[in-house]
């Protein structure tokens, strides 16, 4: 038999560094805490889209980038919080809202920020956000964070 934390249930958490993701994350290890599930905080990373047209951006570098600041959300969320449900970190190559959709199949609950470091300020929902509300294999639970 598995232990505990290979049987309790995910709660899947998108984070990119911005305000709303970290809210969220802080929401889905208070929820984790309460229910026993285990929280995986992902990120995405794609190439900027100027890459295509011969400049020569890294990708292992990006990658890097992209592991470190999810590093460093998860920290200091639990730090902040002391929280000690469990945590799997994934950096995951490609547009978040399919990094998202894919990692949450088969997870409890999606939890993302109602908005990321992109689009339009004022909006109420993010493209991020609104893709996963409307595909998401699970239910999804969008937190606003600070404005």
């Amino acid at each position: 038999m598995g232990s505990a934390q290979e049987t309790a249930p995910t709660i899947v958490v998108g984070v990119d560094g911005s305000p709303s993701s970290s809210a969220a994350l802080r929401w889905a290890l208070e929820l984790a805490r309460l229910d026993g599930s285990t929280v995986a905080a992902v990120i995405a990373w794609d190439y900027p889209p100027l890459s295509g047209w011969g400049l020569s951006i890294p990708g292992p570098e990006i990658e890097e980038a992209a592991r470190l600041a999810l590093a460093d959300a998860v920290k200091r969320e639990v730090d902040s919080t002391g929280s000690p449900v469990p945590i799997r970190q994934r950096t995951e190559y490609g547009h978040p809202a399919d990094v998202l959709l894919q990692t949450a199949r088969g997870a409890r609950l999606l939890v993302v920020g109602s908005r990321g470091f992109g689009g339009f300020k004022g909006t109420v929902l993010g493209s991020v956000s609104r893709h996963c509300v409307e595909h998401a294999p699970c239910p999804v639970v969008v937190v606003r964070g600070a404005s």
